[in-house]
């Protein structure tokens, strides 16, 4: 049984290696957005090359992200997070030094195998470490430090492509990395699952990669044509169904597909999919809208928004207890709607809108919306199936939403008729993204019609969320195995 108590220095230690771990995973994921301007900008990169330097990063983490969780709980959560860890922060010092956009888009998508290792192992390490009677209020400690980190990123962001330049946006793990493995060394006792057994689903983990990667690049590449996007979509959907194929017959497989049986579970899935397609599109194109169009410096559009992030931090937590007490079909609801709304509100973000009177008011709804959905809906993801399969569910969910997010990333400038340089047209970018927010806006009703419609409170006796507190924008927190488990 874990016994390291909070208040000891140990579990100071502890609790300090591992939100910077997960830090740096989350950061990455939010403070490139403001960085994309002047990346294309020093790297003479046309909007392709910055769609996939988003999206690279999030390929490689959406793909193995599961596989990620099961190597900690075979060869040691610490070991593979620290190794997670160190690959990061050698992956960021080759982002930081790129001296093209080809090497950029190659050192993301390796970032993403490294958080697709330390991101599951950091949470697993503070369940596996801490006495139980202390574990509630590390894990909130870790979620709340997390949601900070979250908050304050695109700010950071800003700040460094405005002063030192964009590649201190990568380079900045280096140092963070350097703080984290000694700590983790030297602190956190190691840990796994002594019932872990049979192979790991390589192959279904590169087979679902690999279906993103290609749908991805055939959406992107779709503006030019040719035979080589038709055979990469063509190959993009044969990948996805070897995937379900192989999933289907392994003994062990990395998603086990009987887990959709639950009808619940299936259409809370639906819904993260169209809610985190729309965040995932409008956090890519609002970070530009604001610098190419408005004429925001980076750090001022990294600032503009905050307040969606500060929201979620602040009340995520009344927000689960209130959807505890009336069910999550409303809020999963009524969540989308405001999001959606906040949406359209941005249509009013044009040249010379002011931040007060058009910005702030959107973002307001569109983190007023956030805070009502995304407890509600982890909390019915893990509601919806066994408590042993509890972090399972959680982690498909948390997969789900990334993969979401990089096919909107990826088919919105082809649905908007973005050019390769409409980046650099303000004008042109500025008709593209008022489509943009009418299609995210549009997938936000879907989701909402779909939870109307199926979505129901599920049984008193199911696991609850244990990260309370959540700042994340890309994708819903992960929780971890169950207590009954992890304790025998």
């Amino acid at each position: 049984m874990p016994d390291v108590r909070l208040a000891s220095p140990q579990g100071k230690w502890i609790l300090l290696t591992t939100v910077l771990g997960s830090s740096m995973a989350m950061l990455d994921s939010t403070v490139v957005n403001v960085a994309l301007p002047r990346i294309g900008r020093d790297l003479d990169a046309n909007l392709s090359a910055l769609q996939w330097t988003v999206n690279a990063y999030m390929v490689t983490l959406a793909g193995l992200i599961l596989l990620g969780g099961a190597l900690g709980d075979r060869f040691g959560r610490r070991k593979v997070f620290v190794i997670g860890v160190v690959w990061f922060a050698l992956a960021s010092l080759l982002c930081g030094i790129a001296p093209n956009a080809g090497v950029l888009i190659a050192a993301r998508a390796l970032q993403g195998v490294g958080g697709a290792l330390l991101t599951p192992g950091s949470l697993a390490l503070i369940q596996a470490s801490f006495h139980p009677d202390d574990r509630g209020r590390a894990v909130g400690l870790w979620s709340g430090f997390g949601g900070i980190g979250a908050a304050v990123g695109p700010f950071v962001g800003g700040w460094l492509v405005d002063g030192p330049g964009w590649r201190w946006v990568f380079l900045l793990n280096v140092p963070l990395a350097l703080v984290c493995v000694p700590v983790a060394l030297r602190h956190v006792p190691e840990s796994g699952d002594q019932q872990a057994h049979g192979r790991f689903d390589v192959l279904g983990a590169v087979l679902g990669a690999l279906a993103l990667a290609l749908v991805t690049y055939a959406l992107i590449e779709a503006g030019g044509g040719g035979a080589v996007v038709v055979v990469s979509a063509v190959a993009g959907v044969a990948a996805a169904v070897a995937f379900v194929v192989v999933e289907r017959r392994r003994p062990d497989p990395m998603m086990p597909l009987d887990i959709f049986a639950s009808r619940q579970f299936t259409a809370v899935n639906l819904v993260t999919l169209c809610v985190y397609a729309a965040l995932g599109g409008f956090f890519f194109l609002a970070a530009l809208q604001l610098q190419v169009v408005v004429g925001y410096s980076a750090l001022a559009a990294g600032t503009a928004l905050l307040p969606t992030t500060v929201l979620m931090l602040l009340l995520s937590a009344r927000s689960g207890e209130l959807a505890g007490r009336i069910g999550p079909r409303i809020p999963l609801t009524v969540g989308p709607l405001l999001c959606g709304a906040g949406m359209l509100m941005m249509l009013r973000v044009g040249p010379g809108a002011s931040y007060v009177a058009d910005v702030l008011p959107a973002l307001v709804v569109l983190g007023l919306g956030l805070v009502t959905l995304v407890a509600p809906l982890t909390a019915t993801v893990l509601g919806s199936v066994s408590v042993v399969r509890a972090g399972l569910a959680s982690g498909i969910n948390n997969a789900a939403a990334r993969a979401a997010g990089l096919i909107a990333v990826a088919a919105l400038p082809l649905l908007t008729g973005m050019g390769e340089e409409a980046y650099r047209e303000p004008a042109a970018f500025d008709a593209a993204f008022d489509k943009a927010m009418g299609w995210c806006a549009g997938a936000l009703v879907v989701g909402a019609a779909i939870a109307a419609a199926v979505v129901r409170r599920p049984p008193p006796d199911c696991k609850r969320p244990e990260c309370l507190r959540h700042g994340g924008v890309m994708a819903p927190p992960l929780e971890g195995e169950p207590v009954r488990k992890r304790l025998g």
